[in-house]
């Protein structure tokens, strides 16, 4: 797929827990881990706003289009 969710890397670069991050957020650790390790097929923008708010980031440093074409990635 060629959206890349860098969840854990603003969550690294916080310094903030899944747990944590849970919380703040008012989702499940199991929704949270979909999302983190990118199996998940959606997202809603009231999330997406809330992971925004608590990580205090924007969109794009979340999420990442990386399109594959002839083996290389741009």
């Amino acid at each position: 797929m060629p959206i890349i969710v860098n969840l854990d890397v603003m969550m690294a670069r916080r310094k903030m827990s899944l747990n944590e991050l849970s919380e703040k957020v008012d989702l499940t650790l199991a929704n949270l881990s979909i999302l983190k390790t990118g199996k998940a097929k959606a997202v809603r923008f009231s999330t997406l706003e809330a992971i925004c708010k608590a990580l205090n980031c924007q969109p794009g440093d979340i999420l990442e289009f990386v399109e594959k074409g002839d083996g290389t990635t741009v």
